[in-house]
């Protein structure tokens, strides 16, 4: 809807600027307009003009046309279109300078495009660079492989259809969810894809978060080389958090160990160790770059995964303290070939009560595809 508004001012900005040229050039008699400028323009400079005005209304209707086929290039020319109008407007203030009004609302969104592109930029270098990695355990899963294992992990990764498949070393996936910030606060929209390495692990998650029609956050949330930061910026350009200290890089890598129940091939990574509970329940540690972190699976009688539970730091510094951290599944579903959790909640167990953060929905993932990313 934003997107088609935005497109609409476009084309009536573009559009008055040929009203521009046809009044330099004599094609149309316009009362309204007296035609001149603030300095004393020859005939062929007022035609020059009049050609700049046609250029820039041009300008302004390619924008239109980018903005709408979400082109990267067209937040570059609608700066050229808006430089020229304010300079043809600046010329022929007396008639024209209510088109300063429009050129400060495209401009300003123009900034936010900017703002925005480059901070997806940004994450999709970390994502390039977290899995350019060589693969180090290649192989198809087998049966034997999983002896190892506690009984319901071995149960939970025949059941997911992991074992005949190649192990998992990068994963694509995509999700839509709502988050909020308390637990009374408003639900937010949130569309975010995410990045996974698993021989040497790592994630790169990239989220918006409708947070208001005219008040976006870019979000990012990061584990790599055993070190996570999470960065949240309002309309991609103020910061909101920048969390990365010995707190945020325990909580990061519980957020990997959690969601390796998207890739579960990823339980017989050297780096996990795996300790029986019971029948349905399994205890998994992580240890990788001096940090160690340790979660509870818990199955159903489908030997499906229905729960992950774990102490993790909520917030980093001085602030951050250990609280119980629940994400419970609410469906299940196989995509690319493995049965996976597809709907499910992120909650914290606060002595105060349940604060569900974020409902989550994957929508699409793709295992060892380079090419996609």
């Amino acid at each position: 809807m934003l997107r088609s508004l935005f497109a609409l001012l476009l084309f009536a900005h573009g559009l008055i600027h040929a009203v521009g040229f046809l009044k330099q050039w004599n094609l149309a008699s316009i009362s309204q307009l007296s035609g001149k400028s603030f300095i004393t323009l020859s005939d062929e400079a007022s035609k020059l003009s009049g050609i700049l005005w046609l250029l820039t209304c041009l300008g302004f209707f390619v924008t239109m046309v980018g903005c709408l086929i979400n082109r990267e290039w067209w937040s570059g020319v609608g700066l050229v279109s808006v430089l020229m109008s304010q300079s043809l407007i600046i010329v022929y203030w007396t008639d024209a300078r209510a088109g300063t009004f429009a050129n400060i609302i495209i401009a300003m969104v123009l900034v936010l495009v900017y703002a925005h592109d480059r901070f997806e930029k940004q994450a999709d270098q970390e994502v390039l660079q977290l899995l350019k990695q060589p693969v180090v355990v290649p192989g198809v899963i087998t049966r034997e492989m999983l002896h190892d294992l506690p009984a319901p992990v071995q149960e939970w990764m025949l059941a997911s259809g992991v074992v005949g498949k190649e192990r998992v070393h990068t994963v694509r996936l995509q999700q839509h969810g709502l988050m909020r910030t308390s637990p009374d606060g408003k639900w937010m929209p949130t569309e975010a894809k995410q990045y996974f390495a698993v021989d040497r692990p790592g994630f790169v998650w990239e989220a918006d978060v409708h947070m208001l029609p005219f008040l976006p956050l870019a979000g990012r949330d990061k584990y790599a080389d055993g070190k996570g930061n999470m960065l949240i910026k309002a309309l991609s350009l103020v910061p909101v958090v920048n969390a990365s200290d010995a707190k945020t890089d325990q909580g990061t890598l519980l957020r990997y160990l959690g969601e390796l129940c998207w890739f579960p091939s990823a339980a017989l990574s050297p780096y996990i160790t795996w300790q029986a509970i019971d029948s349905t329940h399994a205890q998994a540690t992580m240890t990788y770059q001096g940090v160690s972190a340790t979660a509870v699976f818990a199955f159903d009688e489908q030997h499906r995964l229905v729960n992950v539970s774990a102490n993790r730091y909520m917030g980093g510094g001085k602030e951050g303290k250990l609280e119980k951290w629940y994400i419970p599944v609410r469906a299940w579903k196989e995509m690319d070939g493995v049965t996976i959790p597809v709907k499910g909640d992120v909650i914290w167990r606060l002595p105060t009560g349940d604060f569900d953060y974020y409902q989550w929905e994957i929508t699409d993932i793709d295992y060892n595809r380079p090419e996609l990313y």
